[in-house]
Formats: structure tokens, C-alpha cells, sequence
């Protein structure tokens, strides 16, 4: 894990035990999330879970924002308690009060979509496409049958793949 992130997530605590005037334990850092997500806050497991390649394309921005972005929602549950919204008020204040950052919700890294294929299923009805994700062709070819809502005739697999 880069040593730039921990400490910034170290960082970033002593900021809030200076705003607080409280401690606060420190979270299990983790550098494994992938796909859209920068980062992950599991506020029960007091866990920080981070994306290696979007901090490694975005590193200044990513120790900027997304670092503070998580560890406030950390913050935020221990303070306020579990009953909060992820980005609501109490998020809020702490990224601007304690962080001195705006309250952004998402991230704006360019971000590369790997493609999917789609198994195509049909039924009687005219125009009737109904793209699988792999795992539900996999339950089908395992004996789950899905059905059309309309003329309620189960789907079959016509043969087709997509990328999407």
C-alpha cells in the first residue's frame, strides 16, 4: 500500500481529534476496490477500502478529496452515530469544517468501463430483448427459468451475445 495514503489518512485523523477534541481508532486500510468507486468507508468494520488504479492515475487530487472524503464518513459515525445519511449534514460539515474541502458526493475520474457481454433471450412477443449479465445465464443453463411478464412464456436463449 503507498505510504503517500496512509499518511494521509493519518493525517487526516489528527485533523478531526483537533476539531473534536476526542480520539478516535484508526481504520484497517485496505487497497482493494475496483471497479467505479475511488474509495469505500465500512462504517461497522471501521474499514477504509481504496481503488489502486484510480489513485494511481488521480494521485494528487485522489490524496486531496477522496482520501478526506472517506475517512469524514468514518468520522461522521463515530461523532453523530449510525442513524445518519452518507452525505447529509453531518458528512457535510466535517468536510468543509474540519477539512476545509467542498462536500463532493462523487468523483470525477476518468474511468475505463471494461465491456460485458450480454446473452440475448427472447420470448413471442414482438421486439422482445432480454440482454442476460453472464451470472444469469449461468443460473439459466442451471436450470432457473425466468419469464416473460407479459405473454408469461418462459425466455430462451436465442443464441446471440453483445458487448455492452
Amino acid at each position: 500500500m503507498p505510504e503517500l495514503l496512509k499518511q494521509r489518512v493519518e493525517a487526516c485523523y489528527v485533523q478531526a481529534e483537533a476539531f473534536f477534541k476526542r480520539t478516535f481508532p484508526r481504520p484497517e486500510v485496505s487497497f482493494k476496490l475496483r471497479g467505479l468507486k475511488a474509495g469505500v468507508a465500512h462504517l461497522h468494520d471501521n474499514l477504509l477500502r481504496f481503488n489502486p488504479t484510480l489513485y494511481q492515475a488521480n494521485q494528487d487530487d485522489f490524496l486531496r478529496q477522496t482520501v478526506p472524503h472517506e475517512v469524514a464518513h468514518l468520522v461522521a459515525h463515530q461523532v453523530f452515530g449510525g442513524g445518519i445519511q452518507a452525505h447529509g449534514r453531518e458528512w457535510q460539515l466535517i468536510m468543509r469544517g474540519v477539512y476545509d474541502l467542498a462536500p463532493l458526493r462523487c468523483h470525477s475520474y476518468a474511468v475505463q468501463r471494461r465491456t460485458v457481454t450480454r446473452y440475448i433471450y427472447r420470448c413471442p412477443c414482438p421486439d422482445s430483448d432480454f440482454p442476460f449479465s453472464p451470472q444469469r445465464h449461468r443460473l439459466v443453463r442451471q436450470g432457473r427459468r425466468y419469464v416473460c411478464k407479459r405473454c408469461r412464456q418462459v425466455l430462451t436463449y436465442s443464441g446471440e451475445t453483445r458487448q455492452a
